[in-house]
């Protein structure tokens, strides 16, 4: 009795009747690993009540393991659930000043960034040049740097402040604890 259901074209795996090669080595749990020709290896998945299922078709001859598929599939499914679940994903916020910002405004765009840094969020502070005011770039670098040392109990900058077009910033990280 074979489980498997009729396969998709894009399937990862090629199972019991969809395998084409005339002999297979056959592995399993409770199985001797053997090179047997297809119709035995697919006699012995049905013996079993399992599936016969092509996991390494460059080999030679080709590997195929009698499992049930669609708990393997199952299986996989899981992992990469859990897989996705452990991964971090890392949350950028911005916080946008100009070179000639007011300390109260300072101030309360510093309470912002360490509420995001202790949140685990990165933090991208840019000092935006409008018009002529780029000649006051060291301004807007004073400024980011004066901003990274009020919250490095909190985040570290990754670099220096960095000049790009009528924009300067500095991407702070959050500390781990």
């Amino acid at each position: 009795m074979r489980r498997g259901a009729p396969q998709k074209k894009e399937a990862a795996h090629k199972i019991n009747e969809y395998i084409t090669s005339p002999t297979v080595r056959v592995v399993g749990d409770n199985l001797e690993p053997q090179i047997v020709s297809l119709r035995e290896a697919l006699a012995i998945a049905e013996r079993m009540e399992l599936d016969l299922v092509e996991i390494s078709p460059q080999a030679t001859p080709p590997v195929c393991k009698v499992m049930d598929y669609q708990k393997f599939l199952y299986e996989q499914k899981r992992k990469e659930k859990e897989q996705k679940a452990k991964s971090v994903k890392v949350v950028v916020k911005e916080i946008r000043m100009g070179p000639q910002t007011d300390d109260h405004d300072f101030e309360f765009k510093t309470n912002h960034a360490i509420k995001f840094l202790k949140e685990g969020c990165k933090v991208k502070v840019g000092v935006f040049f409008k018009g002529r005011s780029i000649v006051y770039k060291d301004q807007g670098e004073l400024i980011l740097l004066k901003f990274a040392q009020a919250v490095e109990e909190y985040g570290k900058p990754e670099q220096m402040p960095k000049l790009e077009g009528k924009r300067m910033f500095i991407v702070i990280n959050p500390v781990k604890k």
